[in-house]
Formats: structure tokens, sequence, C-alpha cells
């Protein structure tokens, strides 16, 4: 019987340690200790010795059975790490190689433009004021010395939301109506946002464009002060070699006003195509704040004056990346934004 269960054990150990398959293993251990397994006939036959006998069988019986069944488990897990290790090595993916390149995106031309003029204008002591793009009558027009039967508005025909006091703003002069109400003089600040007019799209117009304002108001402010900043805004954005001009002109919130005109960019004020051949190219309006706006915000015209602009953003941005076209601005042709 002894005998017996040493060969079970040897013939076990050598016949698992050929076995590659777990699945294979798993008949190994159910043949030997299965029901119907050798090793399990063995201990059912234990009842037929002599009790003597029978002691020193079974003991060595149940330590050949753990024997087997550590054996035979610490080879199929053996088995299964190797399988898994083979597995993982077939899927392995090299995570330290670089992925797929994304493509770095970018600021739009118009909003590249709006902040380097925000940026010339901060570093002169403008702060930056936002305001709602849809607009009361009231701040749009009236406060702005523009009464409702003016022909001034005829310039700005614009959108209307239900009635005639709510409409999409024209400018962003209604942020400086707004900023001047809530705070007193000193006031420095500028308004850059999205304006939309009842305009006929072409190549130098459309219904939805934008504009960066500027206001100053404190005593004894003048148009000296008003040449200077523009000036100044003129010559860093484009260069400190232009030429600058200020003519006459009107505008219905300011008195005096005036049209600011740049010496042309592209023919350097000899005169071509661009400039009409004037040599000159119209840029901006500008002018003091007339009394009137004052008195609609509280402010007394007796004691402060000001001034204020208007900056056509895609116009500026056009002279200065040699764009002749607005509408490129606003079809998201890809292969055109990405030259900025």
């Amino acid at each position: 019987m002894l005998d017996k269960l040493q060969n079970i054990l040897a013939e076990a150990e050598k016949t698992a340690g050929l076995i590659t398959d777990a699945q294979e293993l798993e008949k190994l251990k159910l043949a030997i200790l299965g029901r119907k397994g050798t090793l399990t006939e063995i201990l059912r036959g234990l009842s037929v010795l002599p009790i003597e006998e029978r002691k020193k069988a079974g003991e060595r019986a149940n330590a050949v059975r753990e024997q087997l069944e550590s054996l035979i488990d610490s080879r199929l897990s053996e088995l299964k790490r190797k399988a898994l290790a083979e597995k993982l090595l077939k899927e392995k993916i090299d995570i330290t190689l670089p992925g797929l390149p994304l493509p770095n995106g970018h600021f739009h031309p118009i909003r590249q433009t709006l902040d380097e003029m925000t940026g010339i204008f901060e570093s002169l002591g403008f702060k930056t004021a936002e305001g709602p793009e849809i607009e009361t009558d009231w701040y749009n027009f009236e406060a702005l010395n523009i009464p409702r039967d003016h022909p001034a508005r005829d310039s700005q025909d614009t959108f209307y939301l239900q009635d005639d006091d709510r409409l999409l703003r024209t400018h962003t002069s209604p942020v400086q109506a707004r900023v001047m109400e809530k705070t007193q003089p000193p006031v420095r600040i500028i308004a850059p946002g999205r304006v939309f007019r009842n305009e006929a799209t072409d190549a130098t117009h459309s219904a939805i464009f934008h504009q960066v304002e500027g206001l100053y108001v404190d005593k004894n402010v003048t148009f000296a002060d008003l040449k200077g900043t523009l000036t100044l805004f003129v010559h860093r954005y484009f260069s400190p070699e232009i030429g600058i001009r200020f003519r006459p002109s009107h505008f219905q919130f300011t008195e005096p006003s005036a049209e600011v005109d740049i010496q042309c960019i592209i023919c350097g004020g000899k005169g071509c195509r661009v400039c009409k051949n004037t040599g000159w190219l119209e840029m901006l309006g500008c002018g003091m704040v007339h009394p009137n706006v004052f008195r609609s915000v509280k402010y007394d015209p007796k004691l402060y004056t000001g001034f204020a602009f208007g900056i056509g953003v895609e116009r500026f941005a056009m002279l200065k990346y040699g764009i002749d076209d607005m509408r490129l601005f606003y079809e998201n042709n890809l292969q055109f934004l990405r030259q900025f």
C-alpha cells in the first residue's frame, strides 16, 4: 500500500512537470484526486487493512494527498501566470511612444486684433468695460444725443426686437453711457465688443462687426489730449513712422468732431488703388463729448470735459494683415485662419 502511494506521487510529479496546458493539468488532478481517482480508490480500500497498518497507510495517504494538491495547484498557478504573461506580451502597448499629434489652436485674427488694441490702451491707463449686446433705445441713441426723429439714426439702421425700444446695439457707445451713470469722473475706459447694423454684406461691410470705443472724462480734458492719445495708439499699432491727420467731421454725440486718417500703408502716401490715390486712409472717428451727453448722465458740462473715439476693428485688422475682403473673417475657412 505504501509503495503504491509513493508510485502515485512520483508519477504525478513527473507528469505534472511535463504538462504545459492548464486544462490538461486539471484532468490530471481529477484522475488522481477525483471521485474515481487512483488516490481516492486507495483511500477507500484502507478499511480492509489491519488497524495498525491502516493507521500508517492512512497517515501516508493523507500526506501524499496534501503533497499532490500542493504540487498540482502550484503547477497550475505557474501555468496560468505564464499564459497571462504571454497574453500581455502580445497585447503590449508602449506608452512611452508619443501619441497622435493634435494641432495647437490659436486666436482668430479679430480676437488677436482686439487683444492688441486693448493692450495698448490699458498701458495708457484705460480700463476695459463691457455691456449688453441687446440695448434699449435710450442707451443706444437718446442718451448719446440722438433723438428718435434725428436723421443721424439713418446711418445706424439696425435690428429691433419686438418693439421700438429694444434693439441690437449699433456701436459700443452705450457702454460709455452706462459707465458714466454709475461712475463719477475721472472716467477712462475702452469698450470693445460686437455691434450690429442692417448692412448689405460685401468686401468692406458686414451686418456684424467689432468696435473698440474709448472715453476719457475729467476736469480740463482737451482736444490735445485726444490727439496725443490717438496718435500714440496709431504709432504703436502700425509704426512710429506712419503719418496721421485729423479732419473736421460731425458726430451727434461729440462736438467738435474729427475723422482720423493715416498715411496709406500700401503706397506710403504716394497714392494707389487702396487709398483712391489720395495717399490717406480713413480709420476712425473721434471728438469732444457733447454737453448733452453729459447732461443725460447727470454730469455737469461746465465742470467736466472729455473725449471719445470709435475704432472699427475689422478695418485695422485688414490693413495690418493685408486682407482685401472683410467676409474672409467670418467664413470659418481654416486655410485662411491658420495664417494668423
